[in-house]
């Protein structure tokens, strides 16, 4: 990779998509930053996201608008769900329907513009909570069919997909981050963060963040409720 190459790269203003913004930027990437208000029951997270894509003077931070409450599903996109706030059996409530599916194809068509050939996304696949699309194979079942779908794979310019963090537990993510000068009081990953982004520091998020801090051995930075 040559420096100026460009990369979308997803940022919901948490822990996991700051640091692979960080580990992106690291290895040289022009990056446009991308977050979704898809219906998400607090703003608190794009705030943070707004405050990290300042931080790390991205190229462009642009925040798509698509409204998946209207189709309900979840906990995080209907309010008459609650937020579980103990470790629940199989996938839990708070799993959105198609998000990062959707998310990953509108990254994919502003790629095609940009003619950038490179996004990055922050899914982990080993401290989560059963989603289905965090996994492994789901990217590279993604990356494959964006390589079928696009005209710029089509003429020959191939489409990755990068997961950097998908096999990395939190306390090795946040080392990581730590190490690249990620910020993480600027981060906000809780499911139910009050109107102050104060974090609950019960939910599945919050459990696995806190844990994470612990086990890395750095002072954890979030303000809980």
């Amino acid at each position: 990779m040559q420096q100026g190459t460009k990369a979308i790269v997803l940022l919901s203003g948490g822990l996991d998509s700051t640091t692979a913004l960080a580990l992106a930027q690291s290895r040289g990437f022009d990056c446009h930053a991308l977050s979704v208000r898809y219906g998400q029951r607090h703003g608190t997270e794009l705030d943070a996201a707004i405050r990290v894509a300042r931080e790390f003077k991205v190229v462009e931070h642009r925040i798509q608008e698509v409204d998946l409450s209207t189709f309900k599903g979840s906990a995080l996109t209907d309010d008459t769900v609650q937020v579980p706030d103990h470790p629940t059996e199989g996938i839990p409530v708070t799993y959105v329907p198609a998000r990062n599916t959707i998310f990953l194809s509108i990254a994919l068509a502003w790629a095609e513009v940009l003619h950038a050939r490179d996004i990055f996304i922050g899914v982990n696949a080993v401290d989560y909570s059963g989603y289905p699309d965090c996994r492994p194979e789901y990217i590279q079942a993604f990356q494959r069919m964006a390589n079928l779908a696009t005209r710029d794979a089509v003429e020959g310019h191939a489409m990755t997909i990068h997961a950097p963090l998908v096999s990395m537990t939190k306390s090795e993510i946040i080392q990581l981050g730590d190490e690249l000068g990620v910020d993480y009081s600027l981060t906000v990953s809780c499911y139910s963060a009050n109107g102050q982004g104060r974090a609950c520091g019960v939910c599945d998020a919050c459990r696995f963040r806190r844990q994470g801090f612990v086990e890395a051995g750095i002072e954890d930075p979030t303000p809980y409720a």
